[in-house]
């Protein structure tokens, strides 16, 4: 591991906002690597000197006992390494529930090991269009839409597994067992004001404390922040990649037009795996070109084996040809069938990856993108390019030489502009 200290860890509770924060580190030109499990020694010896370890994980969609063994073991890992930074990467919108991805459960799980007075939850990240304000926590619908409170949000508020009904995120938090939460509004981040606030909010001893975000400059003051208070011992901090923009130095110019996609020398065409239910996602897919579409029956998949042989057939026979775009339908049921399709979805492309040659892989889904990416013999992720804000270019560390140095981009829903998916299958 690299000598400068602090050292900052991060463990994303899916694997889409995981390489999110892999790529703000890296374009702040921290030596960043983002492991798909707690690596071994000998992986972390391949990874070479690091600046910043991030583990990808799969609590965003787990119940409370399920998530307090996983980062029990996540935090026991950080603190070996002496991480002085500990960021527990939630999704922007914050969408957690008390019984799924409960962000308290997160937080006792973690603090042990993180034990400094200050727990902050940094509550907004512009650059992807999510501000918190007051407390209350708004967000764009889809890149440059129209901004909306998150429990009004046309997506979130209506999430199948994890709806916001609740924009006030010290509500939303303390419904998941974080009681008292306290506020730095972002009146306080101009001029001098805001150590002053922080210390009236930790007076009152809470269990964490609330940053309202309202503009890019924000983080700078936020970040400043939270380097003086690690004096006080190793922290835990919540929130989405604004954490690491905060603590890294976050470019306040506006960013540069995302380049075109170089190929990796690997050959083949593109498969695209597209398990999100997201509007935003699924007219990304509407204005796709050249693909060969396939839809996928969710109810045959994870019921019909022949179904699943069938589907491999079609797509190896594809890609042979061109780009393939393997379309998930919406699954019937309760909940936990969401779940239940993207395990099954996952084992059909390690079916079909266990034989085809591709240039690039894509996923779209945050749960999608966790189980099927987990379905691959892959030990890590490390950052090659800009993609779409908040889904960077991936390239992929195996000890399959076949797997080595693949493409991978994995997009939340609510990530990419219209023309994502033509844009990701472009050459440079």
């Amino acid at each position: 591991m690299a000598s400068e200290a602090p050292r900052y860890g991060w463990y994303g509770d899916d694997f889409t906002g995981a390489t999110d924060t892999l790529a703000t580190l890296a374009e702040a030109g921290r030596r960043a690597l983002l492991f798909l499990r707690i690596p071994t020694q000998s992986q972390l010896a391949s990874a070479g000197p690091l600046d910043a370890v991030g583990i990808a994980g799969a609590t965003r969609a787990m119940a409370p006992d399920a998530m307090a063994r996983e980062l029990a073991e996540a935090g026991r890992f950080f603190a070996a390494l002496h991480i002085g930074l500990l960021h527990y990467k939630c999704c922007s919108t914050f969408d957690s529930a008390p019984g799924v991805g409960s962000l308290g459960a997160a937080a006792r799980a973690l603090r042990p090991h993180f034990p400094n007075p200050l727990l902050p939850v940094i509550g907004g990240q512009p650059n992807l269009g999510r501000y918190c304000l007051f407390g209350n926590l708004f967000a764009a619908a889809g890149a440059g839409g129209t901004v909306h409170r998150i429990d009004r949000h046309p997506t979130m508020s209506v999430h199948p597994v994890t709806p916001m009904g609740e924009a006030d995120l010290r509500r939303h938090l303390q419904a998941q067992g974080l009681e008292r939460v306290a506020l730095v509004d972002y009146r306080s981040h101009e001029g001098d004001g805001a150590g002053p606030a922080l210390d009236a909010a930790l007076a009152s001893q809470p269990d964490s404390v609330l940053f309202d975000v309202s503009r890019p400059s924000d983080l700078a003051v936020i970040g400043a922040l939270l380097r003086e208070r690690m004096n006080a011992g190793p922290m835990l901090a919540i929130g989405a990649s604004s954490v690491a923009q905060a603590f890294a130095g976050f470019p306040q110019a506006p960013q540069p037009a995302m380049p075109k996609l170089a190929r990796s020398a690997s050959g083949g065409n593109l498969l695209a795996l597209v398990g999100s239910l997201s509007p935003v996602t699924r007219a990304q897919v509407e204005l796709a070109e050249g693909y060969e579409r396939i839809a996928i029956d969710p109810a045959r998949l994870t019921g019909e084996p022949a179904y699943l042989e069938a589907l491999c057939t079609q797509a190896l026979a594809g890609l042979g040809q061109r780009n393939v775009m393997l379309i998930t339908d919406k699954p019937a049921g309760a909940p936990a069938e969401t779940g239940k399709v993207a395990g099954a979805t996952g084992a059909l492309l390690r079916a079909i990856m266990n034989e085809a040659r591709i240039a690039r892989l894509v996923v779209a889904g945050g749960d999608t993108s966790t189980l099927a990416i987990r379905s691959l013999d892959l030990w890590g992720l490390s950052y090659r390019s800009p993609c779409t804000p908040g889904a960077p270019l991936c390239r992929a560390h195996s000890d399959d030489p076949r797997l080595d140095g693949l493409d991978i981009v994995l997009k939340g829903g609510q990530m990419g502009t219209a023309d994502f998916f033509n844009r990701v299958a472009e050459t440079g």
